[in-house]
């Protein structure tokens, strides 16, 4: 029996290591032969690597949906055996990871709602203290990459070897486009800092819809993610959970078919060496917008010091808006969208206003 178990975990993580790792399956568990026929037909399009399936639904308001709860572990042991995919559950409390320990879920992961609030990251890294089981991390629905990585940190100080991320966007005031905002920069520090880490994408949870699913997740492959966790549903528009964003199976096959997987370096001599000479150029550039940001900062000492003498604040509002006026315009010949003008100008900005501050506080 011992052997067995021993095989299976190194099954599941020569599946981990595997890139890029497919996760799919529905939103939430709501029938045995819904999770079956769900599992049945992921597994017939060869492209999965492990099923998930929600079992506890933390949800926003009372009355929605929140899961079968642990009656639905069961169905996941059985299409387990029925497939051989591996499984994997979100559990948010220490009694739901042993639940699921104790049924044999192959890999659990750490919900979003859940890494915000240290006291229940604790509470599942301490009910999973000795136990070998690989665990995925969300990122915290607020953008603070502190909390995603003290959530890590948390789970590691437990004895987990295998850790790993899950970018599922992050909600944000004024966000149309999608129902949470990819923030691509925030996993790419997070992926900078940690990357011993495997970090995977969830389009799903990012897009909210299925038409915009494929851009997505071809964005998160060209950034070098190593792999994707898509929901999947055997009847997405009857789902009793998150409808609009799920596929069946083979729309998912379709959607995988379709994005182009890159690779993260090529054998080519030349390749190199022609990469070698763009990546010295920018360098270069690099160095000089330094060396002008430099002098940008001076400039605005200087009028720090007329603004103390004259008794002026720091910030003038139709001279910012001048500033970005002038640089929108520009941009749209040269090819720069508004949205980058607007964060490096506001960055730029908040560094003028702190070499005026110290001016105007000498």
């Amino acid at each position: 029996m011992q052997a067995v178990e021993t095989n299976t975990k190194a099954a599941v993580l020569e599946k981990l290591n595997k890139k890029p790792l497919i996760i799919a399956g529905p939103c939430s568990a709501e029938t045995e032969a819904q999770v079956l026929e769900t599992a049945q037909r992921l597994a017939n399009t060869g492209k999965v690597d492990m099923l998930r399936a929600g079992i506890w639904k933390p949800r926003t308001r009372p009355g929605s949906f929140e899961g079968v709860g642990t009656k639905g572990l069961p169905w996941l042991q059985q299409a387990k055996k029925i497939t051989g995919l591996p499984t994997t559950v979100e559990v948010a409390t220490g009694k739901q990871a042993q639940d699921a320990l104790h049924f044999e879920v192959d890999m659990l992961w750490i919900g979003a709602r859940t890494t915000v609030n240290p006291f229940s990251v604790q509470e599942v890294a301490d009910a999973l203290r000795g136990a070998d089981v690989p665990v995925f991390i969300k990122n915290p629905i607020n953008p603070d990459l502190e909390l995603w990585t003290g959530a890590v940190e948390r789970i590691a100080k437990a004895g987990i070897k295998t850790i790993g991320l899950i970018h599922r966007g992050f909600s944000a005031y004024g966000n149309t486009e999608y129902r949470n905002a990819p923030m691509w920069h925030l996993a790419i520090e997070m992926k900078r800092r940690n990357p011993e880490l495997k970090i995977i994408n969830d389009p799903s949870h990012i897009c909210g819809r299925r038409d915009i699913l494929l851009e997505v997740a071809q964005k998160a492959i060209d950034l070098d993610y190593d792999g994707l966790m898509i929901e999947s549903h055997i009847d997405p528009d009857k789902a009793w959970s998150d409808a609009k964003q799920q596929v069946t199976p083979e729309k998912l096959a379709e959607l995988l078919d379709a994005i182009t997987w890159r690779k993260e370096d090529a054998d080519s001599k030349e390749f190199h060496a022609a990469l070698e000479q763009l990546r010295q150029q920018i360098n270069h550039l690099d160095d000089e917008m330094m060396q002008i940001l430099s002098q940008r900062m001076s400039l605005a000492e200087k009028i720090g010091q007329y603004k103390k003498e004259n008794n002026i604040t720091i910030l003038q509002t139709s001279r910012w808006n001048e500033i970005l006026e002038r640089a929108f315009r520009k941009g749209e010949k040269i090819g720069l969208s508004n949205e980058f003008i607007t964060k490096y100008f506001d960055a730029v900005h908040m560094e003028s206003i702190n070499h005026q501050n110290k001016i105007m506080n000498a």
